[in-house]
C-alpha cells in the first residue's frame, strides 16, 4: 500500500488530490470485493467520493487525502470480512455504505455473532445499530425496535424468538399486529375476522418461513406453537413463557399498547417494532408506539433501539426514498413551525387572543 505524496492546500483551494493502492494477493478476494467486471466499484466512488479502478492485484483510489483515507479503511475492513468468510459478495456493496454512515463498524465482529443459525445461512446483524438491537433483546424482557421499513427490526426479532424456541428457552412464540386499515376497510374482505385480517401478518409468516422449511412452520402454527393473531386477540390473556413481537405498533392506540405491554407473564420477553412515520390511524389520535417510548425508555428491564436510514439492509433505493421523505417531513415541520412563530408575533403586535382552530395563511 503506498500514497503518493501531497502539497499542503494552497489559499483558498482544496488539497491536492492523492493515490493510494490497496494490495490483493487472492484473486477470488479481489473478484468479491470489486465485483464482476469491477461492479462494485461505482457503488465506492459514489459512496466515498473518491474515484476507484482495478490494476492488476491492486484497488486503486485516488480522491481528496481524507476521502481516500476513509474508502481505503472501507476497504480494508470488507476484505478482512471476506477472507474470513463472515461476509457474502452480494453484501459488499451494503457494507460499503454501511462503513461510510458507521466507520466504527466492526464487520467481522458482526458476522461471527450469529443470531440464528438456518439451513440456508446464518442471520447476523449487519449495523452496528442491529448489533445494539440484538443485544438489547437477550438483556432486557422489553424491547422497543423503532426505524424505517428495511432495517431488520421485526426479521432479526423473528430470529431470536426461533432461536429461543429450538433451545427450549420458550414454549411459543407470539406474533401479532394491529389491524389498521390502510385506505380499505376490513368489512369488504372476504371470509370471518381471522381470515380478514390474515394479510396484515403475511410479512410475520414470510420471516418465519425464511427461517425454518415451510412443512416445519406451518406445523408449529398448527399446534399453536407459533401463533399469529391480531392484536385485539391479546386482551384478556396472560402469555407465559413466550415470546412476543408486536409489530407494526406505531399503528397501536395508547389503550391497546398499555392492554399489550400488560399481557406478558413469567418467563416471557416481547419485542415492539414500528416506524412512528407510518401510522395508519385516524387524525388526532396518538400513536401507542410513541407513547410508550416516551413513557418507558428509561424504565429497568426495557430497553428502546433507533434505527435509521444507514440501517436499511435492503434495495439501496429503500434508504434513497426514506431519506427524501424524512427530508421533506423536516422541511414541514420548520415551515410549521416558522408559521406559528410569525402567527404569534402577529397576535402580540396586536394584542389579540390567541384564536383556535381556523386555517391561517403564510401571511
Amino acid at each position: 500500500m503506498s500514497e503518493a505524496p501531497s502539497r499542503g492546500p494552497g489559499p483558498g483551494t482544496p488539497s491536492d488530490p492523492v493515490q493510494t493502492e490497496v494490495e490483493v494477493d487472492d484473486r477470488d478476494l479481489l473478484i468479491a470485493l470489486t465485483g464482476p467486471g469491477a461492479g462494485h466499484l461505482p457503488t465506492l466512488e459514489k459512496t466515498f467520493g473518491v474515484s476507484a479502478g482495478v490494476r492488476g492485484n491492486l484497488v486503486l483510489l485516488r480522491g481528496e487525502k481524507a476521502a481516500v483515507a476513509e474508502a481505503e479503511r472501507a476497504v480494508l475492513e470488507i476484505l478482512g470480512a471476506l477472507s474470513r468468510g463472515k461476509l457474502e459478495g452480494r453484501e459488499v456493496e451494503r457494507s460499503m455504505r454501511t462503513l461510510k454512515a458507521q466507520p466504527e463498524t466492526d464487520l467481522v465482529a458482526l458476522g461471527s455473532d450469529v443470531v440464528l443459525q438456518t439451513p440456508r445461512r446464518a442471520i447476523t446483524a449487519k449495523t452496528v445499530t442491529q448489533q445494539r438491537y440484538v443485544a438489547a433483546m437477550r438483556q432486557h424482557d422489553i424491547v422497543f425496535g423503532v426505524g424505517p421499513a428495511g432495517t431488520g427490526k421485526t426479521y432479526l426479532a423473528m430470529a431470536m424468538a426461533v432461536r429461543a424456541l429450538m433451545e427450549k428457552r420458550i414454549k411459543r412464540i407470539v406474533l401479532t399486529r394491529p389491524a389498521v386499515e390502510a385506505g380499505e376497510r376490513l368489512g369488504f374482505l372476504p371470509g370471518d375476522l381471522a381470515e380478514k385480517v390474515n394479510p396484515y401478518l403475511r410479512p410475520l409468516y414470510d420471516a418465519l418461513h425464511d427461517m425454518m422449511d415451510v412443512e416445519k412452520a406451518e406445523a408449529l402454527v398448527e399446534r399453536k406453537v407459533v401463533e399469529v393473531a391480531p392484536l385485539a386477540f391479546m386482551r384478556g390473556r396472560t402469555l407465559n413463557d413466550s415470546w412476543v413481537i408486536l409489530d407494526e405498533a406505531q399503528n397501536s392506540t395508547v389503550e391497546q399498547m398499555r392492554m399489550f405491554l400488560t399481557r406478558l407473564g413469567y418467563g416471557s420477553k416481547a419485542v415492539i417494532t414500528g416506524d412512528v412515520t407510518q401510522t395508519d390511524l385516524p387524525g388526532g389520535t396518538k400513536s401507542g408506539l410513541i407513547d410508550a417510548v416516551q413513557l418507558l425508555e428509561n424504565v429497568e428491564g426495557i430497553g428502546a433501539v433507533r434505527f435509521s436510514d444507514a440501517d436499511v439492509v435492503r434495495h439501496p433505493l429503500v434508504a434513497r426514498i426514506v431519506r427524501a421523505y424524512e427530508a421533506r417531513d423536516r422541511d414541514r415541520e420548520v415551515w410549521r413551525e416558522e408559521r406559528r412563530a410569525r402567527r404569534d408575533e402577529e397576535r402580540r403586535g396586536t394584542g389579540a387572543e390567541p384564536r383556535s382552530g381556523g386555517g391561517e395563511g403564510e401571511g
